[in-house]
């Protein structure tokens, strides 16, 4: 595909919500690009660290810097990526891996600040699906084989966590409205059926 006719999809969402699923489906109609865990892979080789730091400190802030700080004491310095084993520094690498994928074909995001990392992207969407606490408990229970007390634990628990990274690596609020280009919940149309909505209004805005 021609650079100068690349797009990118970035899709924020709450656990549960489906928005991986959804995520997964448009890249196969488009035919492009799927990264959503995958962009771990992609930030392990762009940095030459373990792909085990990025998974460990994916979406989520504080893991290298409370398993470092007892064993490598933190460089001084004013540089935030001075110390290369910092959370500061994994979500530079994470997001140089981000803007190079963008650059060489058409993706979709799921997740990982990516509408923020690629907020100059000429041709982008991002989108946040959200689903009723119902729908995400089901799936949740399904999933990770866990009771509906569980899995509502750890929907809420995920979107904190979310929330917070994203707030704190973007100038933008995590699922508010003005932060995206549409929010759309899930269990209105359900999967197949958002992923279908969203097919149109991306063709629409993009002009495909």
């Amino acid at each position: 595909m021609d650079n100068n006719k690349n797009f990118v999809l970035n899709i924020g969402r709450q656990l549960g919500s489906g928005g991986h699923a959804i995520g997964t489906i448009l890249a196969k109609e488009f035919g492009i690009k799927f990264y959503d865990k995958e962009v771990l892979d992609l930030a392990a080789q762009e940095s030459g660290f373990s792909k085990y730091f990025f998974e460990r400190d994916d979406e989520h802030r504080g893991f290298v810097k409370s398993l470092f700080n007892s064993i490598i004491p933190f460089t001084s310095s004013g540089d935030p990526y001075g110390n290369q084993l910092s959370s500061e520094s994994l979500f530079k690498f994470q997001s140089d891996a981000i803007k190079k994928a963008a650059e060489k074909e058409s993706c979709v995001f799921v997740g990982r600040c990516a509408d923020y990392v690629l907020r100059d992207h000429p041709r982008c969407v991002n989108i946040f699906i959200s689903a009723d606490m119902e729908d995400r408990v089901a799936r949740l229970m399904q999933n990770l084989q866990v009771d509906a007390q569980e899995a509502e634990k750890r929907a809420l628990e995920g979107d904190d966590k979310r929330a917070s990274y994203y707030n704190y690596y973007s100038a933008l609020t995590w699922g508010e409205a003005a932060t995206y280009h549409i929010c759309i919940n899930s269990s209105v149309l359900g999967i197949e059926g958002t992923a279908d909505f969203l097919k149109s209004f991306i063709v629409k805005k993009l002009g495909l």
